[in-house]
């Protein structure tokens, strides 16, 4: 990896020297543009044209945008952000601009005549002592801009990094990532690696189960076949990654913030963070490299989001189905998957192993979501509003760049991409466009598979990452009165039909809310059929209800006594009581 070139005069400027931090081609590239920015100005200073810089614009947005200090040059120039562009505004100082633009030409020329320097890093374990560590540079804003007059501009700073982060990551992954998803060694690969008839043998048998449950649920073999996809995944091919074991020991290890530098092999396939993962007993470095390339992924099979969302979505290709590498910017990754009997988008999360619950990061992990984007071979969808049932919050975040801009840019790159497709294949993606647009629209209500904080990982990990969710939802206990407790009596009538429940035994207390009264509830919903004017127990799969051959009568009446119980036999309408028998243990055995 090119190392950053270091000079014994630093410039003056804090961004310059900013700047001065990235590697040497980078620098050159960036520095260009920048004196471009600046000439163009200063040679033509009342021409209009020239003092406006469109943050949609390619060269700006991909080479000089996510280049670190770059920005902050052009803001010590002179420039100030409006919602599409960077302006230069006619009373902005001439002189400030000029020095800016020379701090920068001094240090271009010097590194023009600098050999290009190159530092490697050749052993795959590396004692303690005699290591070569590659700090990860943290780039605080409030260092960088020290004055505390630039305050407001840090925050500026800090959204612009966001934006370049954005925009540079649709570019990656959108150009390279997901194309390699379409290799067709690779998919072979892939096959091979997945008991495939296995799969979709077990898929057959559950698919018959559905439906004798429900002959009009609008799923099919694939999509069964998708849930064994994702349980085998999870269970018997992917292994997730806190801590390596030593390699020479076997014992536990830490890993340190410091990282090594990646070897040409790790480069080779696109590792460009290698953890270490010390052993305290051995000294010993062990290297744990963050793959980023699907192919290298099949032979390791372990890793964090990252290394499991893109393994995954290259064995949902393989398998073939039509799937997207889907990224959010608050850090976690997953696939969707196209359901061709739904006629929609699946999401897919092989590292907790769940499907169509898309409100599972907001609802149950409390993420503050903002841009999350979904990558396939023939586009990229901005698809932020599928996991989110609070859009106004959602939408208050999204402040790193415009609606405008990310519009322009998802746009620019979708034409470039779709140039090559078919009339037909064009009108497809538009027909779904449209559906997953009105999708958009309403803000879902979350299901109760999708309150549960994340699963994958330590718990020291989900912690740090604020991924535990927020509290569970609160178990119902009734507590009886001090006339319940005389009469020894607890006497409990749930209405279906008005959806509340009466506390006879209470002075006939009323409780809205079937859930109200439930101590624990998983993947069940109350169902009206008005039509029909009945009432269902119902299960969700892929969003789709599975109804149980049984109609649940008006009443259901709980009534509890000493050393008897006398309970329905429904799990999910059952209420926890604060045991008032005698006998506690058959009071728990009637209720579970």
């Amino acid at each position: 990896m090119a190392a950053a070139v270091g000079f014994a005069s630093a410039p003056t400027s804090p961004a310059v020297s900013e700047l001065c931090q990235n590697r040497r081609d980078i620098f050159l590239e960036a520095s260009r543009l920048l004196l471009t920015y600046a000439d163009n100005i200063l040679r033509n200073p009342y021409e209009e044209k020239y003092r406006l810089i469109r943050i949609g614009n390619p060269a700006f947005s991909t080479r000089l945008l996510p280049v670190r200090g770059a920005v902050e040059c052009l803001f010590e120039m002179g420039f100030q952000e409006e919602e599409t562009h960077l302006v230069f505004p006619k009373e902005a100082s001439i002189e400030q601009l000029r020095k800016i633009r020379d701090l920068i030409a001094g240090e271009r020329s010097s590194r023009l005549n600098e050999p290009n320097q190159i530092h490697r890093s050749g052993s795959s374990e590396t004692v303690a002592s005699t290591r070569t560590v590659a700090h990860q540079p943290s780039r605080p804003a409030e260092s960088v801009l020290a004055p505390v007059r630039q305050q407001p501009e840090t925050s500026l700073v800090q959204s612009l990094e966001m934006a370049a982060n954005i925009l540079k990551t649709l570019q990656t992954n959108f150009e390279h990532l997901v194309l390699m998803y379409e290799n067709p060694s690779i998919q072979q690969k892939a096959v091979a690696s997945i008991p495939l008839q296995q799969l979709k043998g077990k898929a057959q048998k559950k698919l018959m189960q559905a439906t004798r449950l429900d002959k009009g649920a609008h799923v099919n073999e694939e999509d069964f076949l998708l849930l064994e996809l994702l349980d085998w995944f999870k269970n018997n091919f992917f292994r997730w990654v806190n801590n390596l074991p030593c390699s020479r020991c076997g014992g536990q290890t830490e890993p340190k913030s410091d990282y090594l530098l990646p070897i040409d092999d790790e480069l080779r396939w696109n590792a460009s963070t290698v953890e270490n993962h010390y052993c305290s007993q051995c000294q010993l470095c062990n290297r744990f490299p963050r793959y980023n390339h699907p192919e290298k992924l099949l032979e390791t099979r372990c890793g964090r989001c990252g290394e499991w969302a893109n393994c995954f979505t290259l064995c949902c290709r393989a398998a073939g189905f039509e799937a997207r590498y889907v990224w959010d910017c608050t850090d976690h990754v997953w696939t969707e998957v196209y359901s061709s009997s739904q006629k929609r988008w699946l999401h897919c999360d092989p590292c907790e192993n769940v499907c169509d619950k898309p409100l599972l990061y907001e609802t149950g992990w409390g993420k503050k979501l903002s841009y999350i984007f979904a990558f396939s071979k023939d586009e990229v969808v901005d698809v932020t509003w599928r996991y989110s049932c609070k859009h106004e919050e959602v939408l208050s975040r999204r402040t790193a760049l415009s609606e405008a801009t990310l519009r322009e840019t998802i746009n620019a790159l979708n034409r470039t991409r779709q140039q090559s497709l078919s009339e037909n294949r064009r009108r497809e993606l538009l027909e779904r466009t449209i559906v997953e647009l009105v999708e958009f629209i309403s803000p879902k209500t979350p299901k109760p598979g999708e309150y549960g904080g994340r699963t994958s990982g330590s718990m020291a990990w989900r912690v740090a990452r604020g991924e535990i969710g927020p509290e569970k939802r609160k178990e119902v206990i009734f507590v009886p009165s001090e006339k319940e407790k005389t009469s020894k009596l607890f006497h409990l009538i749930y209405n279906i039909v008005e959806d509340s429940y009466t506390r006879v035994s209470s002075n006939n207390e009323k409780i809205s809310g079937w859930e109200a009264g439930v101590w624990k509830a998983e993947s069940i919903w109350r169902k009206v059929e008005a039509d029909w004017k009945m009432l269902y127990r119902v299960s969700y799969l892929f969003g789709t209800q599975l109804k149980e051959e049984i109609v649940i009568p008006k009443y259901y009446s709980f009534i509890c006594k000493a050393k008897s119980c006398l309970l329905p036999g429904l799990s999910y309408t059952l209420p926890r009581l604060l045991p008032i028998c005698q006998d506690i243990e058959q009071l728990k055995s009637h209720m579970l």
